[in-house]
């Protein structure tokens, strides 16, 4: 079986969508009879170890995103590559381009709905341009084959726009990387704080949906020795004092020493499509207090952190002091427990064969359709 993955999503500094490739990537290669390509853009065309480049322009203030504008070279590539199944990882040019390749070489095409397209562009534009691609997408992903969504909250989203055949497909988290053993005891000697400072960490992109406002009102509301720790690029500088702010990429070595040695992740985000930092922090080992909102729901069990109201500082702090009354400690094993049972990368890849198979007609199909 050669399955091909294609996407934009794909950049240096780049989230969810590439550390799902890389590591479906790496696992595959474990199974004999299986090739795995993966197509993503770049300066020039190349190729090393099954990751080929295609030529696209840079994204103006994209931070390392190339928007592919032609189908051609897609389509070129892959009727060259002569996969037997074909997943798409975006909504734009690279998905028609893979309909294409489909219909040319009669493989069939699977549609990955990482991002929420229509609530994305509601953002950064406008509710009417949203809105307005709620037809698009249907249009898009109702042309795939199967359609697979990282949360129940997405699968959701797209059969109230009419999509049929979707299934959900959890992501996984690294359980090397992220793990307990990464803990360093002198991290808060290094930020400069006390030994018993109550650390808590959020880490990712510091954009608009991930509400940092309301993670830095809630280390107001909670003041010493409550101390938050933010991670990543495009983070806040005018922040209270019980804030130190990292503001840079940090490579997933990095964030993972930061997650085992901090004590609890917040996370306000309302509009998480998955929410993959949630699930790297319980496998290092530590609880996540989270707004009740888009898929966090379905990640943070009761027994491994709280979920609060959505957009509520006093919320957020009061559910953080509970979770201290418990115990950090005791929350974080019990974390670190269930995403080994249920989030592992070899069982994520074990469901995506399952469902590469049922479409190919080679077993049948053994995964649950949303109902």
């Amino acid at each position: 079986m050669h399955i091909a993955d294609m996407t934009m999503f794909y950049a240096p500094a780049s989230g969810g969508v590439r550390t799902y490739l890389e590591a479906k990537h790496r696992r595959l290669q474990l199974y004999s009879g299986v090739r795995h390509s993966i197509l993503v853009p770049g300066s020039g065309y190349g190729h090393d170890s099954g990751i080929y480049q295609v030529p696209a322009p840079v994204l103006p203030f994209g931070k390392g995103y190339r928007f592919p504008v032609r189908r051609a070279p897609w389509r070129n590539l892959l009727r060259s590559l002569r996969p037997d199944l074909i997943e798409v990882g975006d909504p734009y040019m690279t998905a028609w381009a893979a309909l294409d390749a489909g219909r040319r070489l009669d493989v069939p095409v699977i549609g990955f709905y990482h991002s929420d397209l229509p609530l994305l562009v509601s953002n950064r534009i406008g509710n009417w341009l949203g809105a307005n691609l709620n037809g698009y997408v249907s249009r898009l992903y109702g042309s795939f084959d199967r359609v697979l969504a990282p949360s129940q909250v997405m699968a959701d989203k797209l059969i109230a726009l009419g999509v049929k055949n979707v299934f959900v497909q959890p992501l996984g988290v690294d359980l090397d990387t992220f793990q307990p053993g990464r803990r360093a005891p002198d991290l808060r000697a290094e930020l400069g704080l006390a030994d018993d400072t109550r650390l808590m960490i959020f880490a990712g992109r510091g954009s608009r949906e991930k509400n940092l406002h309301i993670l830095l009102d809630t280390a107001r509301q909670l003041g010493k020795p409550y101390h938050l720790l933010l991670v990543g690029s495009s983070m806040p500088h005018r922040v209270p004092d019980n804030v130190t702010v990292i503001d840079r990429f940090c490579p997933a070595s990095e964030v993972a020493r930061l997650l085992a040695s901090s004590d609890v992740l917040l996370h306000a985000g309302n509009q998480e499509t998955f929410g993959l930092v949630a699930l790297e922090a319980m496998a290092s080992g530590i609880p996540v207090v989270a707004a009740r909102a888009g898929a966090l729901p379905e990640l943070v069990p009761f027994h491994s952190g709280r979920l609060c109201r959505p957009l509520d500082a006093r919320a957020m702090a009061q559910a953080v002091r509970e979770l201290f009354e418990i115990g950090p400690h005791l929350l974080g094993l019990q974390a670190r427990q269930h995403v080994e049972a249920h989030h592992a990368w070899d069982a994520v890849v074990a469901g995506l064969l399952a469902h590469y198979h049922a479409v190919l007609g080679t077993v049948d199909s053994p995964v649950a359709m949303h109902v």
